[in-house]
């Protein structure tokens, strides 16, 4: 038996040697040996409603088990276009500008693969998803990103019209943004498709947030004048529904861009679980007062997580969309964010996410740290109190 188990890392591939075990894992791994409350990784404690589960359920006793067409069942292709109509106003072919992947993580790839050639560049805001610059490795491109700074983490929009070049390829944007909850504004969104549209570029918009929010409306980029025809929209079942482990997503874009999408997704996966694309169907077509109950529900979360935060002394920055809520983490004196997160699981019981992972430039994110609200009300508390008690300077 080998000496040491750990990857030697003349053996990884040369694109993926820079990408350690993601950070999700790690903090998760010590929450469970220090009996921490896990506010980090973004799932819920919750499971989803009970009508989509049933409906998961009936599909495999109705036999409905084996591989799906590979771009998705068509109940659902037509569930996810009749849910863009309404939500955008745009009318697409769910034949033809639907594609089901395994989860959005899974449609972020194959939209990556199948559209960026090695060499393009791409341009990411910083903080990001850390799977962006991961699969932007894999395809081989140039990852350019421009930073969203606190407090209200605006896009510099002058500082991105500096950054495109002819030699751009796509701008990939997320809102609702993980990890800080920013909605981009529609003078941001109108700004960002000028420049795609001057420079011929594409954007790809993950938007699996896109019902949880708060403050403001969430625009689509693809429904801005002279967009459509250059954007992939990405989106996902798991957030909204509460049921992250069924991983169903689906990418909307136009035919040419869609074929792209559909040659990588047909050789990552090939097709998504049958009986959940079934009960996802019924899920899409809830009515409205599901989305409202969930923000209703969220936003309950939301105040007891941030109330707390700020009692105990950290400063909050705001957040309009996502379950999550980025906080300056510096008057508690730890020297960067991992060592505070690190500290905070062992000495406190509580799990944040270090947010120096989501940035090119790590030194960009060592104030901050990332806390998840998809929790229910009783542990969202009991996270609270433990801070209180342990970081609440005693007089």
């Amino acid at each position: 038996m080998a000496q040491n188990s750990a990857p030697q890392a003349s053996k990884v591939a040369k694109r993926l040697e820079k990408f350690k075990t993601t950070i999700f894992t790690q903090m998760s791994s010590l929450a469970i040996k220090h009996g921490a409350i896990n506010l980090g990784q973004g799932f819920p404690n919750f499971d989803g409603p009970e009508f989509v589960k049933e409906a998961a359920i009936q599909a495999i006793r109705d036999g409905k088990n084996q591989y799906a067409r590979g771009c998705g069942v068509p109940d659902l292709n037509s569930a996810v276009a009749e849910r863009f109509k309404k939500d955008t106003g745009l009318v697409v072919d769910p034949e033809k500008e639907v594609t089901v992947t395994s989860g959005c993580t899974e449609a972020i790839a194959a939209t990556m693969l199948g559209l960026i050639n090695p060499g393009d560049e791409v341009i990411l805001f910083a903080p990001f998803y850390d799977s962006y610059e991961a699969t932007l490795s894999m395809a081989g491109a140039q990852v350019k990103s421009v930073t969203l700074k606190p407090p209200n983490f605006s896009v510099p929009i002058d500082e991105l019209k500096t950054i495109v070049s002819k030699s751009t390829r796509t701008i990939l944007l997320n809102t609702p943004h993980n990890p800080t909850g920013k909605m981009f504004t529609r003078e941001e969104l109108d700004a960002i498709a000028s420049l795609c549209i001057e420079h011929d570029v594409l954007a790809f918009s993950d938007e699996v947030y896109d019902k949880l929010v708060f403050e403001m409306d969430h625009i689509s980029i693809a429904s801005l004048p002279g967009m459509y025809e250059r954007t992939v929209t990405l989106n996902s079942l798991g957030k909204t529904f509460s049921l992250t482990g069924w991983k169903i997503g689906w990418a909307v874009a136009p035919p040419h861009l869609t074929w792209g999408v559909r040659q990588a997704h047909s050789f990552l996966t090939f097709a998504t679980s049958t009986p959940m694309q079934y009960a996802a169907a019924a899920a899409l077509r809830a009515p409205d007062s599901y989305y409202e109950e969930l923000r209703r529900d969220y936003s309950a979360k939301k105040s007891i997580l941030v109330e707390g935060l700020k009692a105990v002394g950290f400063t909050v920055y705001p957040s309009s969309g996502t379950y999550f809520v980025v906080v300056d983490h510096t008057p508690f004196g730890l020297e960067n964010d991992v060592a505070f997160c690190e500290f905070l699981i062992k000495e406190v019981g509580v799990v944040a996410i270090p947010t120096s992972v989501f940035y090119l430039n790590p030194e960009e994110g060592k104030n901050l740290a990332r806390f998840t609200f998809c929790k229910d009300e009783d542990t969202l508390r009991r996270a609270v109190e433990r801070m209180k008690e342990k970081l609440l300077k005693k007089p």
